[in-house]
């Protein structure tokens, strides 16, 4: 196989975050799966926030042990890391990621692990217990990329205490997509809604 010829795509694994190992000193791209970045936060079921990115780096490192690791490579991503499907115990990392819910299926490169992550999101497992941003989508705002507010997110904030002191009238909310003047009168003002400048929001 593959993994065989190449003696630097088996051995002992370090962790290096929830979808990448380090093998004789190749970094590994789990195939197919993407987890929460290291400092990514989620929250739980009562809305606590966890560490969630840091926790899904524990339980790879965990599962990997000190076991023997061999990967499976199908090619190279933009940072030169080599992407694989690992294996130790006869037992497929990445398919144990998602199951555990600790990382999710990246449909964008693969869909095998698609039944896996359905799985753990029936069972509340992991990172589905509660809510979170998609890997991703978290990455991307922390690039300050354009991307709009998630509705799950301002629907989140829709339920707190947000309004805007003193009233005013918000001529442009969030990316642009409603125009129409707004009252500010019963309208929440979310943190997301950066060019309603007029409006400068605080809990109440």
């Amino acid at each position: 196989s593959r993994e065989a010829d190449n003696p630097d795509h088996r051995g002992t694994a370090t962790v290096i975050d929830g979808d990448t190992i380090e093998i004789h000193g190749t970094r590994i791209r789990l195939n197919g799966i993407d987890a929460p970045e290291s400092a990514q936060p989620c929250r739980d079921a009562r809305g606590k926030t966890w560490r969630c990115g840091q926790q899904a780096a524990l339980a790879l490192s965990d599962r990997v042990a000190r076991r023997s690791v061999s990967c499976r490579p199908s090619g190279a991503d933009r940072y030169g890391r080599v992407v694989a499907d690992c294996f130790a115990a006869g037992e497929t990392l990445n398919r144990w990621m998602v199951g555990q819910g600790w990382a999710v299926a990246y449909r964008t490169y693969s869909t095998a692990y698609v039944d896996a992550e359905e799985g753990a999101r029936s069972a509340g497992r992991g990172i589905w217990q509660g809510r979170f941003e998609k890997p991703w989508d978290w990455r991307a705002r922390r690039r300050g990329a354009p991307t709009p507010a998630p509705l799950p997110r301002l629907l989140e904030l829709a339920g707190r205490d947000w309004s805007c002191s003193p009233r005013k009238t918000c001529s442009a909310i969030g990316s642009g997509t409603m125009s129409s003047p707004r009252s500010a009168t019963n309208t929440p003002c979310f943190p997301e809604f950066a060019r309603c400048a007029a409006c400068t929001p605080y809990l109440v």
